[in-house]
């Protein structure tokens, strides 16, 4: 196997035995296999879109694929075997339309000629074979170009899923992953054709996000600043971890009148500005942090716990018995909730276990600043700007990992001087998200903007201070601190550059991926640079 994708990847070059993450080898060129077959069906949905030939389940099928082979998502071979084989089916059938219709598919790639294998062992072999990564180009620039704007479509077919469970979709995003996808199939293209389809995924993702935010807000409402408690109650307890907010409404809905207490954990505790979420009141509150400390959190967790979407680490043996999957997420041996979102075995495992025995009290954190309610105090935030109370605007966000050198981020929030007003948002927040770093005038410094998809929020918040300062966003007194791990944070990064941003820090360390030559094309148009050793080196150099 190799695979170079996340920011923790084996020596920082990549994983050639075991992922870092947990994958086998097996799952490794399972998930090879499924990228290389959806590619052959997206080829194919092109051609039959030039006919007016549009089939939105094929279009939903292609994001669920290349979704389900972003980092933490799906480690189930038996899961691939089901994904390959339909991807094949929806291929072939798709192709006799285009044909039926008069039309042709006019490529040479391999993919569209892919025959499974009879078995999983001659998927995983197949797999292997394909050598994916060294096989995407000869030339190491472009295969690094290419890499990234793959990584890109994962993140992006991610929050297209996300939003389409809501019910939010647009043909033209659809029409995109497709064409993108089939794209990266070319040996014929320049570097500057590549630049220019990672743009374009950029760009696309922040219509994807925007949709997700409709999805999330027209159904739960706008976030509101919520205080939400860190600690526990007495009773029986289920710990939502993830990213989804439908499944979350489910089972808080079927939790009602159960005597059992909802608690989320990461990505999740935004959900408690939501509304149509905080109303119930079983929903108690936010246990644990992220990457760090996840496994020994689920251990202690005395309840049932369940992943939604990604942001699971491999499952220890001790905990096991208690976590449920939902959605995409699978890992070997773990129950899965079905389409049906029946959450009984969840209820039923979480009233068998023991719960809180004691009511713990361990203070709180605020969340729910959207772009609704920070824009709701827009008069003060620029009046405290003009008056010189707040100098200057940090975005500290972005992914968590178990990798040293988080704590950087950790040091730039308690080391930002105290006229400094910092955003966070994604699960890079857990490295500081409790810090009482106090307020400017009433509002305060450090400010919950919500999950990573939200950089939508964010990026709404800083257009409209540029208005309110008739100035562009590189012209703010705003300075982007990033920490990456996986291909969502490759697209956000993306949709920063399409939008023109600049002077981007990136840590803590930079994508393996990324070779010298595509990392100067990225400074020299982007101004893109890592981290400093120390989160002083930065403040200084940044404020200076």
């Amino acid at each position: 196997m190799f695979c170079n994708q996340c920011e923790q990847t084996a020596k920082g070059t990549g994983c050639e035995k075991i992922g870092v993450c947990g994958k086998s080898e097996n799952v490794a060129a399972l998930q090879d296999l499924l990228t290389h077959a959806t590619q052959g069906l997206a080829i194919v949905a092109v051609a039959a879109r030039k006919l007016g030939i549009v089939d939105n389940a094929v279009d939903r099928f292609i994001c669920e694929a290349t979704f389900a082979c972003l980092t933490n998502v799906d480690f189930d071979p038996a899961r691939f075997d089901t994904w390959i084989r339909k991807t094949v089916q929806l291929r072939d059938a798709l192709r006799v339309e285009v044909e039926a219709a008069g039309g042709s598919v006019e490529s040479d790639a391999a993919a569209l000629g892919f025959v499974p294998a009879p078995d999983l062992t001659g998927l995983a072999a197949q797999g292997a074979a394909l050598d994916y990564i060294n096989s995407l180009d000869d030339n190491e620039d472009l295969r690094s170009l290419k890499q990234i704007a793959l990584y890109g479509l994962r993140g992006l077919a991610a929050y297209t899923d996300h939003a389409a469970i809501l019910g939010q979709s647009d043909d033209e995003v659809f029409a995109a992953i497709n064409e993108l996808l089939a794209v990266l199939t070319r040996t014929d293209l320049s570097i500057d054709d590549l630049v220019a389809g990672a743009l374009k995924i950029g760009e696309i993702n922040i219509r994807a996000m925007e949709l997700l935010d409709a999805g999330n807000t027209s159904t739960y409402g706008h976030p509101v600043p919520t205080p939400v408690p860190l600690g526990a109650k007495v009773g029986k307890a289920i710990l939502v971890s993830g990213h989804d907010l439908k499944d979350l409404a489910l089972l808080l809905e079927q939790t009602r009148g159960t005597g059992i207490n909802i608690y989320t954990h990461g990505e999740m505790l935004p959900c408690h500005g939501y509304p149509e979420l905080k109303k119930y009141e079983h929903f108690h509150g936010h246990y644990g942090t992220a990457w760090q400390n996840q496994q020994k959190e689920f251990d202690a967790f005395p309840g049932a716990i369940v992943f939604t979407t990604n942001c699971i680490q491999k499952p220890r043996d001790s905990y096991r018995d208690k976590v449920f999957t939902t959605g995409l997420v699978g890992w070997p041996g773990l129950t899965h909730i079905g389409d049906d979102k029946d959450f009984g075995p969840v209820i039923e495992r979480a009233l068998a276990l023991p719960g809180f025995t004691a009511d713990e009290d361990k203070g709180e954190v605020l969340t729910g600043f959207g772009r609704t309610s920070v824009m709701g105090v827009a008069d003060k935030v620029i009046e405290g700007v003009k008056a010189g109370a707040i100098k200057h605007f940090f975005l500290v966000g972005g992914c968590d990992g178990a990798k040293p050198g988080r704590n950087y981020y950790t040091d730039f929030v308690e080391q930002a001087p105290a006229d400094t007003v910092i955003l966070t948002l994604a699960c890079g927040k857990f490295r500081f998200f409790d810090k009482k770093i106090g307020d400017i005038g009433g509002i305060p410094r450090l400010l919950d903007v919500g999950q990573c998809n939200d950089a939508y929020s964010a990026i709404k918040i800083a257009s409209a201070l540029a208005e309110a300062f008739d100035c562009g966003v590189n012209d703010l007194p705003l300075s982007l601190i990033l920490s990456w791990y996986e291909q969502k944070a490759c697209v956000i990064l993306l949709s920063l550059f399409a939008l023109g941003i600049q002077d981007i820090r990136l840590g803590p360390s930079l994508p393996a991926f990324i070779t010298p030559n595509v990392l100067k094309v990225l400074v020299d148009t982007f101004a893109i640079k890592p981290i400093a050793e120390t989160a002083r080196e930065d403040l200084e150099a940044i404020l200076a």
